[in-house]
């Protein structure tokens, strides 16, 4: 459905507003979540124009013009969508093969030695067209977005060729241009070793930079570039060197960082100046000291912790600590098969302790921070774009996280546009 101007009216909670110029939230601002009650909300020509107390509305003569939709949400919260900055959804295949295997007790590294994990994903993807893994890719897209999504940001890396590492950023291309999400794609070629090159890394590393970043760069295929910091992929001296060549190539730093093991990551993001560094199961304190003073958003992803059975990350004292702390799902089809938010904020209140209001603001503004999205989306504001979702009729914003199991998302909006109804 689409309308130059989209009237709500009667919200029982207007959730998540924020002043204009606000662009993340950090140590205590995280557990206070601004919303207005009995309120209404003003959507023209896609951006948010106003909102408040229905005490102070002003639009009911909209209620009678034909070219507008009035939207009556007598008991349900209106909420901003969520900003998911970590996700490798374009794939060939699922694994649930390996899910099996770590039942039986192999550990996740176990399995990639066995020729499993990233380089499983890569044999099944230098086998499928382009056209294919669009298509897959976007169903995945409507999933998540059908449960609040509104931004995601999408990595290579199950690609490592020149050819393969390609065809993954061109369908990410194509997604942003026809889908109604907001999407970042992020070069992700430093996310194992090619087999090929198992006993020439040096020259794998040469690949990415000399060969990939260029025709990435020519053809304006990636925001980010982002390496796997990690014991058997990247050292903290590889993963500064390929960021270091991939912001020469125009591509803002990402890293997954202290996963499995301490190698660095969070060092050399901070140090190359990353817009997040992400998973953090094994950051120690020293990393929360770089991370309190940075501008490098701390990403936590529950979904992968939870699947592969990992130590929690140290949410709550990175939060205390003042970073700037995002949730992101980790969508992928080895270690975080799902894409849906509501659940990843549910196992960082369960498992990590965090309060409903720090994981709502970790998956919108912080979210839309750590993919370079948070002066246009992430929160209520005027002006920015009305990528918003509707629930079902809810007691609090609270019963979001309490209830893991439940889609409670009703209407989703994005860009100005109902999406679903």
């Amino acid at each position: 459905m689409k309308s130059d101007t989209i009237y709500i009216y009667n919200i029982k909670s207007l959730v998540g507003i924020q002043p204009e110029g606000r662009i993340n939230l950090k140590g205590a601002e995280m557990a206070v979540l601004n919303t207005i009650e009995d309120a209404f909300l003003l959507i023209k020509d896609g951006l948010i124009a106003d909102f408040g107390p229905m005490t102070t509305n002003k639009y009911n003569d909209l209620l009678n013009q034909s070219d507008v939709i009035a939207i009556n949400v007598k008991g349900k919260m209106v909420m901003p969508c969520y900003c998911d900055s970590h996700t490798h959804l374009v794939y060939a295949a699922s694994r649930e093969g390996e899910f099996v295997d770590r039942i039986n007790g192999l550990t996740y590294e176990e399995i990639a030695l066995r020729g499993g994990g990233i380089l499983n994903s890569s044999k099944h993807l230098a086998n499928v067209s382009e056209d294919e893994l669009y298509e897959s890719a976007s169903l995945r897209l409507k999933e998540i977005a059908l449960s609040g999504t509104g931004a995601v940001e999408i990595k290579s890396g199950y690609g490592l060729s020149l050819e393969s590492e390609l065809k993954m950023l061109r369908v990410i291309k194509r997604l942003k241009q026809d889908s109604k999400l907001t999407i970042k794609a992020t070069f992700l070629g430093a996310h194992a070793v090619l087999t090929e090159y198992k006993q020439d890394k040096s020259g794998y590393i040469k690949l990415i930079t000399d060969n990939m970043m260029p025709k990435i760069a020519e053809e304006n295929l990636a925001d980010y570039c982002d390496v796997f910091c990690e014991n058997n992929y990247f050292t903290k001296a590889e993963t500064i060197h390929i960021l270091e060549c991939g912001k020469k190539n125009g591509m803002i730093p990402k890293v997954h960082a202290e996963q499995l093991s301490h190698t660095g990551g969070i060092e050399a993001g901070v140090e190359c100046g990353a817009i997040s560094v992400d998973h953090l199961e094994y950051a120690n304190e020293t990393d929360l000291e770089l991370l309190k003073y940075s501008k490098t958003a701390a990403t936590i992803l529950p979904g992968a912790a939870y699947f592969l059975g990992l130590p929690s990350p140290p949410a709550r004292k990175l939060i205390d600590a003042g970073a700037i702390v995002a949730i992101a799902s980790d969508y992928n089809p080895g270690s975080s098969p799902s894409g849906n938010m509501n659940t990843m904020m549910s196992i960082a209140c369960i498992q990590y302790r965090l309060n409903p209001e720090e994981v709502f603001n970790a998956s919108t503004l912080n979210g839309a921070y750590a993919m370079g999205v948070e002066k246009e989306l992430g929160c209520i504001t005027k002006g920015k774009k009305a990528n918003v979702f509707i629930t079902k009729e809810i007691p609090s914003y609270a019963y979001l996280p309490y209830s893991f199991g439940s889609n409670l998302v009703e209407t989703v909006i994005l860009n100005g546009e109902i999406i679903a109804y």
